[in-house]
């Protein structure tokens, strides 16, 4: 596994329903599991790198909604969360060829060798040899996109203390179309 550390101060991106009244909460992804994370398991935050990366995950974010993103105006929309985490937080390195290769993913990542996206339990059983080995998170290719444009970050706080601290939020028209 290949560690890299985070720069300290470095904006993450979360889209967030604007009546979240925390949208630094985990306890959705504790409770429910994600792509790097089971259900019932230890507290995950799932964070864009970008915001090109937040609009690709728009999709799925509103994949139940009977809108398309062009139809959604501030009244409407999503906000996007800008946040930091803690510094000196360490984490594996799942988008570069090494560090996909080091956690024994195909170099296809985030596609599997069939063409398909590799499975959560799959992405689950590196997340937890993350987590084991005392690292604060996954930093990955997106799973939005069959090239794995676009960074992501599973981050898995180190205590119940450790907590994402809420820069600002921007409305849906500033941060989609801006």
């Amino acid at each position: 596994m290949i560690v890299e550390l985070l720069p300290s101060g470095s904006e993450w991106f979360r889209i967030s329903d604007r009546e979240w009244k925390n949208p630094v909460d985990d306890s959705y992804a504790r409770a429910r599991g994600g792509r790097r994370n089971p259900p019932g398991s230890w507290r995950t935050l799932y964070l864009c790198g970008d915001r090109v990366t937040a609009r690709l995950n728009l999709d799925r974010f509103i994949a139940q909604w009977p809108y398309e993103p062009e139809d959604l105006d501030d009244r409407h929309g999503p906000d996007l969360a800008v946040m930091t985490l803690p510094r000196a937080q360490q984490v594996a390195d799942v988008h570069s060829v090494s560090g996909v290769a080091a956690v024994g993913l195909p170099a296809t990542y985030p596609l599997d060798g069939a063409g398909q996206l590799v499975s959560h339990p799959d992405c689950r059983l590196v997340g937890g040899r993350v987590r084991d080995a005392g690292l604060r998170g996954v930093h990955c290719r997106s799973a939005q996109t069959s090239r794995g444009a676009g960074r992501e970050l599973a981050w898995f706080p180190a205590s119940t203390r450790s907590r994402a601290l809420l820069v600002r939020r921007i409305r849906y028209t500033s941060w989609f179309w801006g």
